[in-house]
């Protein structure tokens, strides 16, 4: 199964509708800034390095018409794209990673001609998709270190091919521990309401062969119980610096039954998805979405009564003290989570600064 998530084709971006699987793969071609936006909104593209590289490719779709050659009127017309696409989805630490590095880039080029500047957001678009494929491989290194042969994995949402440009993070140590051999049992979990887990996690993992079997989000604790789970590998939509874990609703849940059940809980993120700007949990934005994911069965067959109040936060937080390890594509990261990730992103600074 050869897929990429997002890429740019014949002068638009190509998406996979993740709405419409597991029935069938579709393709969305987006040709205006509009439609970018309507995707990252309707989660037709979502998974925290997928949304960085879609809205990398947004920003250049925004602006590679602008007629002028003045670098102020070019900027104002920028800022407005950027503050357009930042409005799609509030909790996602690579959208803004992604928006604020192509804002940079244009200020260190801000010198050169309009129609130089352009190139030169397109070419650092692409280059966020090959750093993610090859950022996705590095993480699957690392974490293969932690998998043992006949492992039972326990995983929620999607962290895979549809959340990355083409390989996981979490999925991706999946891949990589069964492409070398190890005879791995994965738990997906179903991931309501919009069952990312059942659609997409069960669908990628059927595709590569590798045994897995669907649990709702309530039967999680039993498996545990039963010592049926070895090991839980969650992805992330931010991680800040003392290592608060953001990520889609029911990993907080899975955390805290794992630190009872003493089964380790590993996180799978590039670098790209650490916020240290954000100091306290408090400040971080938890998105709300529609009451009609949770009323209707994906949208369609009502499951509840008509105008029932609904509470429908897409991400919660899990605190540093239930996490294990943090598995980036510069190594492992262990508690003291400040002192460790702090170093580490220093490190990574520095190599980048080379």
């Amino acid at each position: 199964m050869n897929l990429q998530t997002v890429q740019w084709q014949t002068n638009q971006i190509k998406i996979i509708d993740q709405t419409q699987l597991p029935q069938r793969l579709k393709y969305l071609y987006l040709n205006n800034l509009k439609s970018v936006y309507q995707a990252i909104k309707k989660m037709q593209v979502r998974g925290a390095p997928a949304l960085g590289a879609l809205t990398a490719l947004g920003v250049y779709l925004g602006i590679k018409d602008i007629n002028t050659e003045n670098f102020f009127k070019f900027n104002q017309q920028l800022n407005r794209v950027i503050k357009y696409l930042a409005n799609s989805r509030p909790t996602a630490r690579n959208l803004f990673w992604a928006l604020e590095r192509m804002r940079e880039v244009v200020l260190k080029n801000k010198n050169k001609p309009i129609k130089e500047i352009k190139k030169i957001i397109f070419k650092e678009a692409q280059k966020i998709i090959e750093e993610d494929k090859l950022s996705c491989r590095k993480i699957a290194e690392y974490g293969n270190r932690l998998i043992k042969n006949k492992d039972n994995i326990l995983t929620i949402c999607n962290a895979g091919i549809l959340a990355t440009i083409d390989y996981g993070t979490a999925l991706g140590i999946i891949y990589r521990a069964f492409s070398n051999g190890k005879k791995i049992n994965v738990f997906a979990s179903e991931t309501r309401p919009m069952l990312q887990g059942a659609r997409l996690t069960s669908w990628e993992l059927k595709q590569k062969g590798i045994p897995v079997t669907l649990i709702t989000d309530n039967m999680a604790a039993t498996l545990m119980q039963a010592k049926k789970i070895d090991k839980i590998i969650v992805g992330a939509d931010r991680i800040i610096n003392d290592g608060y874990v953001v990520n889609k609703i029911g990993t907080y849940n899975l955390a805290v039954l794992s630190k009872y059940h003493r089964i380790p809980f590993y996180v799978a993120a590039p670098v790209s998805t650490f916020d240290l700007k954000t100091k306290s949990i408090k400040d971080i934005i938890i998105e709300q979405r529609s009451e009609k994911e949770v009323t209707k069965l994906f949208f369609k067959k009502p499951i509840a009564p008509k105008g029932i109040k609904v509470f429908n936060p897409a991400f919660d937080i899990t605190p540093p003290d239930l996490i294990t390890a943090i598995i980036t594509e510069k190594g492992i990261i262990k508690p003291p989570y400040i002192k460790n990730i702090k170093r580490l992103m220093q490190n990574n600074k520095a190599q980048n600064s080379k």
